[in-house]
C-alpha cells in the first residue's frame, strides 16, 4: 500500500524545498516526525462521555487513544488530581501520513465557510497546531450518532528549525493556509 502523502513528500516536497532553501542534501530537508491529536473532555458528571469520545478518536485515527489524567487539583475548575480529563493519540510513520492526507484533502474542506487554516499557529520551533471545533468533519464519524460535539487539537511536529521552513513544508504537502 502506498501512502499518497508520503509519495508527495518524497517526489514533490523534497525537491522543491531543496531548490527553495538551497539544501545540498535531502536529509537537510525538514520532515514531519509525528502528529499528536488531543481531545480535552469535561467528564465531571458521567464517565460514559470519555468512552464515547475515545471511541470517536480511535475511529478517526485508527489507533487506540491514551487517557490523560489531571496532574494536580484546581478547585476553580472542580478538578481533582488523577481525574480523567482527556484522550490523546500520537501518530508516526504510515498512519501519520494517511491521517494528514485525510485531514488536508477530506476533513478540512468539509468545514463550513472554510477559507484556509491560520498561518500564524506556529510555535517558533517549526511545529504547527490546529484547533478543530467538532469531530464530525471526519468521514469516519456518523453525525447522527454524535451526542455531544467535541473539539480537538492537532499538533504537527516537524524537524524544521524555523516557522518559515515548516510553513513551506506544509504548503508543499497541500495544507490550505488562509491568505
Amino acid at each position: 500500500m502506498t501512502v499518497t502523502m508520503k509519495v508527495k513528500y518524497d517526489e514533490v516536497a523534497v525537491p522543491a524545498l531543496k531548490q527553495e532553501h538551497g539544501y545540498r542534501n535531502p536529509m537537510q530537508v525538514p520532515r514531519i516526525t509525528k502528529v499528536v491529536i488531543n481531545m480535552g473532555i469535561d467528564t465531571r458528571g458521567d464517565k460514559e462521555t470519555l468512552k464515547i469520545v475515545s471511541e470517536d478518536l480511535a475511529r478517526i485515527t485508527g489507533q487506540r487513544p491514551a487517557i490523560t489524567k489531571a496532574r494536580k487539583s484546581i478547585s476553580n475548575f472542580a478538578l481533582r488530581e488523577g481525574m480523567e480529563i482527556g484522550a490523546k493519540v500520537t501518530l508516526r510513520g504510515a498512519r501519520m501520513f494517511e491521517f494528514l492526507d485525510r485531514l488536508i484533502n477530506v476533513a478540512l474542506p468539509r468545514i463550513r465557510d472554510f477559507r484556509g487554516v491560520s498561518a500564524k499557529a506556529f510555535d517558533g520551533r517549526g511545529n504547527y497546531t490546529l484547533g478543530l471545533r467538532e469531530q464530525t468533519i471526519f468521514p469516519e464519524i456518523n453525525p447522527d450518532n454524535v451526542k455531544k460535539t467535541q473539539g480537538m487539537d492537532i499538533t504537527i511536529v516537524t524537524t524544521a528549525t524555523t516557522n518559515q521552513e515548516a510553513r513551506d513544508l506544509l504548503k508543499q504537502l497541500g495544507m490550505p493556509f488562509a491568505a
